[in-house]
């Protein structure tokens, strides 16, 4: 029997996670590879990493280096909500849906409530009845402690500053805090034009998983507290959740080489870049077209199945989606990277083009 169809490494879509670790930071690492010099955290890569994080966010911050977007969630929001507590986030957040009850088993059995969104945005109006009802419960009912927005969304969307204002100012006004899981952090920035300061503290944003894996590190992602007084306990969770890492000067490392330079900035433009152009080519195949309008690196593609099939067959690589049309249509996922080429995003247009053509 047959088995699947080898996807070709140029052609592979399915995810940011795919591509190789950047050049530019595989030299940080083995740079930093020399010597000895102390271990967890008292080294001066880490050193160095808080105050450039604080230049980059213009504020004063604390900053805890981790290995995983899922350790960088789980243990945030255990050190916001207690284990009585709630959080509000979408449905389809990834706390939600691909993080194997990381968030309730860290925070000790908090409740996630995810809420319907058409493409991952979570409006002010949503969480008035939540919290509303609530309070109203009093002891009954887990308290909502938290609100976590990811940005770009599961679906791709971007919060506009509008937004994020507003959930901002109507989490502060309920004594919430507002959590933004930041995987694809520069992607989103990028898109907006704005500062990083703007996108998250001046906004109202609690903390930060700031994501650096997706867009070229090998392991790399930082919990930034805009507010000291809230990380406190976040170090012991850290270390009792074994990702306190001895060799930490590794990871430090990483993510100064990540800002060096603008590097996490360039690697994100050229990512939205390339899907933005698939978008455009693939918006004039007959029978495709996007479920969302594209904004960060992420495209959601509505076509006939039979192209589906064939894309597959050629050796191209993307991941099936699930839920929202029927029949012959299908979803598929699309995801561009730092290191995705331009001439193979005009391989699969040209592919699906040719396939849709038949």
């Amino acid at each position: 029997m047959a088995g699947p169809i080898p996807i070709k490494s140029a052609w592979n879509f399915c995810s940011d996670n795919v591509a190789p670790i950047a050049p530019e930071i595989m030299a940080a690492v083995a740079a930093a590879n020399e010597g000895n010099v102390s271990s967890y955290g008292g080294d001066t890569w880490t050193d160095r990493l808080t105050d450039r994080l604080a230049v980059i966010f213009e504020t004063d911050l604390v900053v805890f280096p981790v290995a995983t977007g899922t350790a960088a969630n789980a243990l945030a929001l255990s050190t916001l909500v207690p284990p009585y507590g709630s959080v509000l986030c979408a449905e389809e957040a990834h706390i939600n849906t691909d993080e194997c009850g990381a968030p309730e088993f860290f925070t000790g059995g908090a409740k996630l409530v995810g809420l319907p969104t058409e493409d991952g945005r979570l409006t002010v109006e949503q969480l008035e009845g939540p919290v509303n009802h609530a309070r109203a419960m009093g002891v009954h009912y887990m308290q909502p402690h938290a609100v976590s927005i990811t940005q770009s969304t599961e679906w791709g969307a971007v919060y506009g500053l509008e937004e994020l204002r507003d959930l901002g100012a109507a989490t502060r006004n309920q004594g919430i805090a507002l959590h933004m899981d930041g995987a694809r952090f520069a992607n989103a920035l990028v898109h907006l034009g704005c500062s990083p300061a703007e996108m998250t503290w001046r906004a109202g944003v609690t903390a930060l998983s700031f994501g650096a894996t997706k867009n070229g590190a090998m392991a790399a992602e930082a919990v930034i507290f805009f507010d000291r007084a809230r990380a406190r306990g976040f170090a012991e969770r850290r270390k009792r959740a074994a990702h306190l890492w001895s060799k930490q000067r590794f990871m430090s490392a990483q993510l100064l080489a990540y800002l060096e330079d603008d590097l996490w900035l360039r690697h994100a433009r050229h990512a939205n870049a390339q899907a933005a152009r698939l978008s455009e080519g693939l918006g004039a195949v007959p029978g495709v077209s996007m479920l969302h309008a594209v904004q960060a690196n992420e495209l959601f593609v509505v076509m006939p199945e039979g192209v589906v099939t064939a894309l597959e067959a050629e050796g191209f690589g993307f991941y099936r989606w699930t839920g929202r049309v029927g029949g012959e249509q299908a979803v598929i996922r699309l995801v561009t990277s730092y290191a995705t080429e331009r001439q193979a995003v005009e391989d699969f247009i040209s592919a699906a083009a040719r396939f849709g053509n038949r």
